[in-house]
């Protein structure tokens, strides 16, 4: 994969793919779905060994996405959630 300078780019919105809810880049992976399995305890190499299509740039892009969000919004809990389980 080649290098991007804002892993953001890595997160795409297409109606045809999970009804245009975020997801990264080349998987059929949604942003919301991976913070609340990483929220619910699941490791990035769990992650990464259990969905074949996920690589590692995928999931920061996935976090680096939630960040932007207003506190109040679902992908920004679930984000607040994962970084809970990490301290």
């Amino acid at each position: 994969m080649a290098a991007v300078t804002d892993p953001r780019q890595l997160i795409v919105q297409d109606p045809r793919l999970l009804g245009g809810k975020p997801a990264i880049y080349g998987t059929r992976l949604g942003v919301e779905w991976l913070l609340d399995k990483l929220a619910a305890g699941q490791t990035r190499e769990q992650m990464l060994a259990d969905y074949p299509t996920l690589y590692p740039e995928g999931i920061d892009a996935a976090l680096a996405f939630a960040a932007d969000f207003d506190e109040h919004h679902s992908i920004a809990r679930l984000l607040a959630e994962y970084r809970g389980l990490r301290q």
